[in-house]
C-alpha cells in the first residue's frame, strides 16, 4: 500500500485505533491437515467445467519434470479458496509505468462498449490529466466510463479534477469516504480500496501494483542499460489478461460498486461470450475485509508446499508470525528463499517495520535483497518456478485484513521461467543483506525498527 498518503492521514488512522477492534487473520498453520482437497482440481473453460480427466491432464502434462506437485497444490488452493482454475488465458506481463501505461492506453482507445476501472491512487499531475482526458474522450466517444477511486488514497487531489469527469458523463464511486457523513452505510476508515483493475469491454483487464500517478511517467532501471543519472520511475509490475478469466476481473468491479450501496450502472455488455485465446490456467484471487482471506491461505499454502525455490519481491513486507514461520521453515527445509525489499522507499515507517525482521530471517537462512535507486512497488511472488503471482498484495497484515486486494496466480513453467528472468533482473540492481553486515547497523536504525514494529498491525 502506498503509506505515505495514510501517514499523511493520520487523523483518520487514529480515530480508527479507537473505532475498530483488532481483527485477527485466520489460523493457517496447519491449514493443509484441515482441508478437504477435491481429487482432480475444478478447471473451467470458455467451454465450461473441464471433465476430471480433462483437467488433470492439463495439468500434468506441461509439467511433468516439476518439482512441486501441480495438481496436488491446485487442488489444495481450490479447498482453501473455493476459486477455480480458468484455462485459455492469455497473460502479458508488463514492467513499470510506461510500458503498463502504453498498453493501458492502446486498449483504451480500443474501446467500444464500456471501460471499468478501479484504482487506489489517480494523481492529478501530468500523467493523470493525460489520462483523465482519454476516458473522457472515450466516454464522448460514446463509451460508457465506470470508475472506483479510494478516498484515502485520493486524499490529495482535489474535487474538481473528479468533478470535470463527473460532468462528462463518467460514473465515479469515492470508496468508502472519509468523511463518514457522505457513508450510506457503515463507516470503516481502516478498510481501504487498494485494488489496481481495468477493464475494458469485458475480453481484457489489466491488473497489478501500477497506479494513476506520475511516478510511472519513467521505468526504473530494470532491463536498462541507460547511465545512472537518468530519471529513475518506480519499478513494478502490471499484467494483461485476457480470455476466459477476464470475467472474473468484471465480477470483482462490479460487486465493488454494488457494495458500496451506489447507484445502478447503465446496462452495458458486461459479459460478453469469452473465447480462449492462449493456454495460461489463472486462478483469481478477489479479497476483502471480513472475507475468506483467499489470497492469504494461497501464499502459505504455496509457500508450505514449496520444494526448491520461493522468489518474491515486495514493496511492503511486514508479515505476520504465520507468514514468516511459514518462510522460515521453508529455509529449514533447504529450499532457496530469496526475497527482494526496497532500498528506497516512499515510506520510512513501513520501511523501517520490515527491517525489523531482517535479523530472524537472516539468522535462519532466508536471502534478503535490497532495490537500489527505485522505488519498489512490486508485489510477486514466484515458487519452484511453476507457481506466480502477481496482484495489488503486499505481505503485510494491512493488505490481507483491512484491504481489497486482487491478486492472480498463475501455474506453469513458461510464465514462472518469465517470472524468474524478472526477479533475477531486479537482483542485479539490489544489494545483498548479510548477518554480518546487518549486525553492523547503528543503534538508531535499532530504535527506528523496534518503534516502528510496534505500529506493524495498521501499517
Amino acid at each position: 500500500m502506498d503509506c505515505s498518503r495514510v501517514i499523511r492521514f493520520a487523523s483518520v488512522v487514529a480515530i480508527s485505533l479507537l473505532v475498530t477492534a483488532c481483527a485477527a487473520l485466520p489460523e493457517v498453520r496447519y491449514l493443509k491437515s484441515s482441508l478437504v482437497a477435491p481429487e482432480n482440481p475444478t478447471v473451467t473453460s470458455a467451454q465450461g467445467t473441464l471433465s476430471a480427466k480433462k483437467s488433470n491432464s492439463l495439468l500434468v502434462k506441461r509439467w511433468r519434470n516439476s518439482h512441486l506437485d501441480v495438481a496436488a497444490l491446485a487442488a489444495l488452493e481450490e479447498a482453501a479458496t473455493g476459486n477455480p482454475l480458468i484455462a485459455g488465458n492469455k497473460v502479458t506481463l508488463l514492467y513499470d509505468g510506461p510500458q503498463t501505461m502504453a498498453a493501458m492506453t492502446e486498449a483504451i482507445s480500443a474501446a467500444k462498449d464500456h471501460i471499468n476501472l478501479e484504482t487506489y491512487i489517480f494523481d492529478q499531475d501530468e500523467l493523470g490529466i493525460r489520462f483523465a482526458d482519454l476516458l473522457i474522450s472515450r466516454q464522448r466517444a460514446g463509451v460508457q466510463v465506470n470508475i472506483i477511486y479510494d478516498s484515502v488514497g485520493t486524499i490529495g487531489t482535489p474535487q474538481a479534477f473528479f468533478d470535470k469527469m463527473r460532468d462528462a458523463g463518467i460514473h465515479l464511486l469515492a470508496f468508502n469516504p472519509v468523511n463518514p457523513l457522505k457513508l450510506t452505510g457503515s463507516w470503516g476508515p481502516n478498510n481501504r480500496d487498494h485494488r489496481k483493475i481495468l477493464v475494458v469491454d469485458g475480453v481484457v483487464a489489466f491488473t497489478g501494483g501500477v497506479n494513476i500517478s506520475n511516478t510511472y511517467a519513467n521505468g526504473s532501471l530494470f532491463r536498462s542499460k541507460a547511465k545512472r543519472n537518468t530519471k529513475i520511475g518506480w519499478r513494478d509490475t502490471h499484467i494483461k489478461i485476457e480470455g476466459p478469466s477476464v470475467a472474473a476481473f468484471q465480477w470483482a468491479f462490479l460487486n465493488t460498486w454494488a457494495s458500496q450501496q451506489s447507484p445502478d450502472l447503465p446496462d452495458n455488455d458486461f459479459f460478453p461470450p469469452l473465447e480462449e485465446v492462449g493456454n495460461k490456467l489463472v486462478r483469481v484471487l478477489v479479497s476483502e475485509p471480513g472475507g475468506d482471506y483467499d489470497t492469504y491461505k494461497a501464499y502459505v499454502l504455496a509457500i508450505q508446499e514449496a520444494k526448491k525455490t520461493i522468489y518474491i519481491t515486495c514493496a511492503y513486507f511486514v508479515p505476520d508470525a504465520q507468514i514468516l514461520q511459514a518462510l522460515i521453515d521453508a529455509a529449514r527445509r533447504g529450499v532457496d528463499v530469496k526475497i527482494i525489499l526496497p532500498g528506497v522507499t516512499d515510506s520510512g515507517l513501513v520501511f523501517h517495520a520490515a527491517q525489523s525482521f531482517y535479523s530472524e530471517m537472516l539468522a535462519n537462512g532466508i536471502k534478503i535483497y535490497q532495490l537500489q535507486i527505485a522505488v519498489l512497488h512490486a508485489k510477486t511472488a514466484v515458487i519452484d518456478k511453476v507457481w506466480s503471482t502477481v496482484g495489488s498484495t503486499n505481505i503485510d497484515t494491512r493488505s490481507f485484513l483491512h484491504n481489497n486486494e486482487i491478486n492472480v496466480v498463475v501455474f506453469g513453467d513458461e510464465f514462472g521461467n518469465a517470472m524468474e528472468n524478472a526477479f533475477f533482473e531486479d537482483l542485479r540492481d539490489s544489494v545483498e543483506i548479510t548477518k554480518e553486515t546487518w549486525e553492523q547497523r547503528s543503534l538508531v536504525s535499532r530504535i527506528k525498527e523496534w518503534a516502528a514494529r510496534r505500529f506493524e498491525y495498521w501499517l
